[in-house]
């Protein structure tokens, strides 16, 4: 019995169409008691397994920490992580912050300095410019 390979349908070339999302796991803190936690609480309950469902990706941690302000931590694939202070928010701002970790990239945040905003360790293919270039200038000898 031999047995047929299947075909590919479509070949990725050069990374194109994926993508690696940075933030590996979201963990959610939070209080039963207190009333700082109460859009946690909220947003735990309606909206986290819509969250979790539309991003596979991120593990998802739940747990309770008594007596103290609920909170949102991101890990990402560089080995960082981030905090995020949601105490007496309401859930869809709850939503907003997870979003926002949710989108990092793990990174330190750094200011951009001067002039140049794109940095490349490649001289530019039309090279530097001179005024000494192009054309010869005209003379005026009379």
């Amino acid at each position: 019995m031999t047995l047929k390979a299947l075909q590919a349908t479509s070949t990725s070339r050069n990374g194109v169409g994926t993508f690696i999302r940075q933030c590996k796991r979201l963990d959610f803190h939070y209080c039963d008691w207190a009333g700082s936690s109460r859009g946690m609480n909220l947003f735990l309950q309606h909206n986290l397994p819509r969250f979790a469902a539309s991003h596979p990706s991120i593990e998802i941690h739940v747990s309770p920490r008594p007596h103290r302000h609920p909170v949102i931590r991101g890990h990402f694939i560089n080995g960082t992580q981030h905090s995020i202070c949601v105490r007496n928010l309401e859930k869809g701002q709850v939503l907003q912050k997870a979003e926002i970790l949710r989108d990092m990239s793990g990174e330190k945040a750094r200011r951009v300095k001067g002039g140049r905003v794109v940095g490349s360790l490649n001289e530019g293919t039309r090279g530097v410019w001179s005024p000494f270039h192009g054309a010869k200038a005209p003379s005026f000898e009379g």
